[in-house]
């Protein structure tokens, strides 16, 4: 057994230990037994064979997912602030620890108090930034839990364990201490303020729905986003492109090295050029975890891709998951990015190769950048096609018409739209001029979702997660087996 082979089966071990514990609950006394059983196969296989080594520590490092799962349970049971919730009305001093979310009549803002985070909701007005010093006077609550959505464990992927709502606010004035502000609040607050400019940019020159999109799509705002355009990017199966997400991130990577391998870029330039470009996008459009999340998704498939071979390249995504993991376990079953960006990347790894060569078949080499956009795209939707009509209870037929006519466009819309609201900034007649390419492809985007977003598109469907798990045994076995034909009959 190679040992890549060993690292992708203890990966896959630590994963399978989160899952279990996150699902139903391990008593101790099990780990314990799952403990002395790795420790008794290990020092066995001392005396038989490789393979019971290998085997003893699968199943230590299972017992290692099922306790960091348990220990990042025990710090939220023992969190100091939550034990505060429904307690009546209390007085906290924090820092703004994020980027205000604003919405049309409200914001919602996280603030940390201590080593705690509280999302606190309040009033449009008066408007806060990052890093604002604030003092609050309200009701600390435990985050609802209802039959259409829980929005608890939403937050706890977060570290986020209390709520306030409309608390009495104030500002406090004066220096922090030294060691409340360190070198990546600063830079970050930089970033944000840069964010703001762009924003301000694309308000400035565009007019709604467009500026609404292009904020969508260039710097991940989508909270501006009417309930109709929602609505109609839902149906055309186009929203997660207004979103910093893995999916969008992983699809956009591959459709660029595509893209730069067409204008005669090596694969090794085209990657390189590509991770600068999605680390370039992270970091403009604000740096939020979600989004670092996607970029670390991203630059693992682009260096997988590089490495060449199926089976590499799914391990390392692998290897990576498994460090987000355990950094944070929680992502694994309450983050439903996480959970469809890995999927997109294990799509484009095993079903992208059969659907080159079935276009190749049809095609020959005509066509190669076009089919190699819709192999990248259809190989992603059909992956994470499950968890979307899980999570979000819709079938959007038009969605593979939709991305085969809009994602060829997305790297012009970015470029162009990164351009106008940059120059923009400094000249609004300069950025008017070269918003105009941006203002077709945004209109032509337009006329496509609104043609593809019908209620007859749209189909609103319930399954069971027993279901995606027999999707998935069937897909990746399916796959597995194509992908050993075709290499045989090639």
């Amino acid at each position: 057994m190679t040992p890549s082979k060993i690292l992708f089966f203890l990966c896959l071990s630590f994963v399978t230990g989160i899952f279990l514990e996150l699902i139903i609950r391990i008593p101790q006394i099990f780990v314990c037994g799952f403990l002395l059983l790795g420790i008794i196969f290990v020092f066995s296989a001392f005396f038989t064979k490789r393979i019971g080594f290998v085997l003893g520590f699968c199943v230590l490092f299972l017992a290692m997912g099922i306790l960091r799962v348990q220990i990042s349970e025990f710090n939220i049971a023992n969190d100091k602030l939550s034990k505060l919730n429904g307690a009546g009305q209390v007085t906290l001093t924090g820092i703004i620890y994020d980027e205000p979310d604003v919405r049309d009549t409200s914001q919602k803002i996280k603030v940390k108090v201590g080593d705690s985070i509280i999302l606190v909701t309040t009033k449009i007005y008066p408007e806060f930034k990052y890093l604002d010093n604030i003092k609050l006077i309200g009701k600390l609550e435990a985050p609802q839990v209802t039959d259409e959505f829980n929005y608890k464990n939403y937050l706890l992927k977060d570290h986020i364990y209390s709520v306030m709502a409309f608390p009495k606010i104030s500002a406090i004035s004066g220096p922090r201490s030294a060691g409340e502000v360190n070198i990546f609040q600063k830079i970050y607050s930089k970033i944000l303020f840069a964010k703001e400019k762009l924003s301000q940019s694309i308000q400035q020159i565009s007019l709604p729905p467009h500026s609404l999109l292009l904020e969508g799509i260039i710097l991940g705002n989508n909270k501006n986003i009417t309930q109709d355009l929602r609505d109609k990017l839902s149906n055309s199966g186009l929203r997660f492109l207004t979103a910093i997400s893995g999916v969008h991130v992983i699809i956009l990577s591959a459709i660029l090295v595509s893209l730069l391998m067409f204008f005669g870029f090596s694969r090794i330039s085209a990657s390189s050029l590509s991770l600068i470009f999605i680390w370039l996008y992270i970091v403009i459009t604000g740096f939020s975890a979600s989004g670092i999340r996607a970029a670390i998704m991203g630059s693992i498939f682009i260096l997988a891709g590089v490495l060449g071979r199926q089976n590499t390249s799914s391990r390392t995504i692998i290897l990576a998951a498994s460090l987000m993991l355990l950094q944070n376990p929680l992502l694994l079953i309450y983050d439903i990015g996480f959970q469809l960006s890995f999927m997109a990347s294990m799509g484009i790894i095993y079903l992208k190769p059969l659907l080159d060569f079935l276009f190749k078949k049809l095609f020959k080499d005509n066509l190669k950048e076009l089919t190699d956009i819709l192999a990248a795209t259809f190989s992603a939707q059909i992956f994470i096609l499950p968890l979307t009509i899980y999570n979000f209870g819709v079938l959007s037929l038009s969605a593979p018409i939709a991305s085969i006519l809009i994602l060829p466009v997305m790297p012009w819309i970015l470029s162009f739209g990164f351009a106008f609201s940059i120059v923009g900034i400094f000249s609004n007649f300069l950025g008017s001029i070269l918003y105009i390419p941006c203002y077709i492809l945004i209109t032509y985007f337009l006329k496509v979702m609104d043609l593809l977003s019908q209620p007859q598109f749209a189909k609103s469907i319930n399954i069971s997660w027993l279901w995606i798990a027999i999707f998935y045994v069937l897909i990746f076995s399916s796959t597995y087996f194509l992908n050993k034909k075709t290499a045989e009959d090639f």
